[in-house]
């Protein structure tokens, strides 16, 4: 595993902190590889609906504009 030095701002490192002494994480390294993963997974997701949205629009498939097309792909992911 690469090892790295990142300076963090001070509220930044608190609320590293805080996580790690609410046992909700055993070190900071831990959260911030979640929160890499997580970006991660939500930047698939991103990808998804931008392909979606440019399958939708050359294909003249649909009279639904971007914005439309967006908010019903947001609605289907949130739930």
């Amino acid at each position: 595993m690469a090892k790295q030095s990142i300076p963090f701002t001070v509220p930044n490192d608190e609320w590293l902190k805080t996580q790690v002494d609410n046992k909700k994480y055993s070190s900071k390294s831990e959260l911030i590889n979640d929160l890499i993963r997580q970006a991660r997974k939500q930047q698939v997701r991103i990808d998804w609906i931008r392909a979606k949205l440019e399958k939708a629009e050359n294909s003249r498939f649909t009279n639904d504009g971007k914005e439309r097309i967006l908010a019903q792909s947001k609605s289907l992911l949130n739930g």
